[in-house]
């Protein structure tokens, strides 16, 4: 399989202050993993900047133009209680968007079977018009509707396995039967949405939460019971990921228990499907994972099987 890694120096000079847990360490952790000699023949590109035209199918010119105008010269402007931005917020937040796209381009074009864009700041609880969760973007819908407006692709599925539910994306795309939304998470744990009788307006949401103190064997029996036949149905023309590594057992914002094991079988079986239904054609994003140690060793796993295909 050839696997595209998408990434830029940009989105480690994002910084919310001292002590927050989405930190610019968070990347650096990732990057040296996949630095390892096993990752040595990759195909790595650098994340572009994302259009306004990308950003606005999602968000509406008020809001990105707001959001530009917010970005500080200096210091920290707060958004929201868990939500800042910095001096680099902005240019790390369009190469994260940025990011998106070009992975989708690059695998409908089929210069790489697969990708996974190693950026921040992560997207999948930022709402149309509301930033939070340390979201700007919601990465994740941009890279949809890319998909199908710049590739004429019809259907696409998006299956996120942070511990947090991805509120954003389910609300962006609650009443659009074209995207399928679904997702495993800690549950209850912020944002609050996620239950199981969130289905959207044309059931094609699916929500499978998990409790605290879940492990592995709850969250495959998730997946296969409840995500997997549903997507496997919905036959995507391509399969976006949002790959959150905070439903580990060492992460301090969650109380899944998850392994490394967990995180190399969910991406070989959402593989099958994607070879299954769209050729193959999935882009994995990175989201949440706050333990410096848990996220590497996951986000390795992760891409290690996208490399095995």
């Amino acid at each position: 399989m050839t696997t595209l890694l998408v990434s830029h120096s940009a989105c480690a000079e994002h910084d919310m202050g001292e002590g927050h847990p989405e930190r610019p360490e968070r990347l650096r952790a990732v990057e040296q993993a996949i630095d390892a000699e096993a990752f040595h023949h990759l195909t790595r590109e650098a994340a572009p900047r994302a259009s306004l035209a990308a950003l606005k199918r999602v968000h509406p010119s008020v809001y990105v133009e707001a959001l530009e105008r917010a970005q500080p010269s200096e210091g920290f402007v707060r958004l929201d209680p868990d939500t800042a931005m910095s001096p680099g917020t902005w240019e790390a937040a369009l190469r994260a968007a940025g990011g998106a796209t070009f992975a989708v381009d690059a695998v409908v074009a089929a210069r790489a079977d697969n990708a996974f864009v190693m950026t921040r700041p992560p997207g999948h609880h930022a709402e149309a018009a509301t930033p939070m969760g340390f979201c700007f973007f919601n990465n994740a819908a941009i890279a949809a509707r890319h998909a199908q407006a710049a590739h004429g692709l019809e259907r696409i599925a998006i299956v996120d396995f942070d511990v947090h539910h991805g509120n954003g994306t389910q609300d962006i795309f609650w009443g659009d039967p074209s995207v399928m939304y679904a997702s495993t998470h800690q549950m209850p744990l912020f944002p609050g949405t996620g239950a199981r009788g969130e289905t959207g307006e044309h059931d094609q949401i699916v929500n499978a939460p998990l409790r605290a103190g879940d492990g592995g064997d709850a969250f495959r029996e998730a997946f296969e019971a409840k995500i997997l036949p549903r997507l496997d149905a919905f036959a995507p023309d391509l399969l976006i990921v949002s790959a959150g590594f905070d439903a580990h057992f060492r992460d301090p914002l969650g109380n899944l228990n998850l392994e490394e094991a967990d995180f190399a079988w969910v991406t070989q079986r959402l593989l099958a499907i994607a070879d299954k239904r769209c050729g193959g054609r999935l882009v994995s994003l990175l989201e949440g994972g706050y333990d410096l140690e848990g996220l590497a060793r996951s986000a390795a796993a992760h891409v290690g099987a996208l490399v095995a295909g």
